[in-house]
């Protein structure tokens, strides 16, 4: 018997989950041929993965060097989640609302406000716009795993 993964989430799921999940982890490649994968807060729009962070921080550092990333967003409880395959956009340019609209989806619009001035006080050379537009998507959603709920039921009787 082979087996590779669990069913993947059905299209029509796929945009419901990414807007209601709240971190991703966008993995970005080192210098040294390493992966370097950090959690981030999100916004799904428009078919694209959308985050901001502060210019100096190591995955902007290695999308200018490479802009081939992975993009997980997962949730644990039940083990679905997206995988994107795709090119990180930089933008350096944007306006105050627009990144401050990304933060919307924690935090009241008062407090959004604050994180955008706050990130932008603090780091050494501003923030940037970063935009993942998937070439490819995977998928995965245990909870309709027939084969897991068989090895998980033989291991509890």
């Amino acid at each position: 018997m082979s087996y590779t993964q669990p069913p993947p989430l059905p299209e029509d799921e796929i945009d419901i989950f990414l807007n209601e999940q709240k971190i991703a982890r966008i993995c970005t490649l080192n210098k040294d041929g390493t992966i370097h994968a950090t959690a981030v807060w999100f916004l799904y729009k428009n078919g694209s993965i959308v985050m901001c962070t502060p210019a100096a921080t190591r995955k902007v550092k290695n999308i200018v060097r490479d802009n081939n990333v992975t993009v997980l967003v997962d949730d644990p409880d039940t083990a679905r989640g997206v995988l994107i395959f795709g090119k990180a956009k930089l933008e350096f340019e944007y306006s105050f609302r627009e990144a401050a609209s990304l933060y919307e989806k924690y935090v009241s619009i008062q407090e959004a406000a604050k994180v955008v001035r706050e990130m932008s006080r603090i780091s050494k050379r501003g923030l940037v716009m970063i935009t993942v537009k998937p070439e490819r998507i995977v998928s995965f959603d245990s909870t309709k795993d027939t084969m897991l709920k068989l090895n998980v039921r033989k291991s509890t009787a």
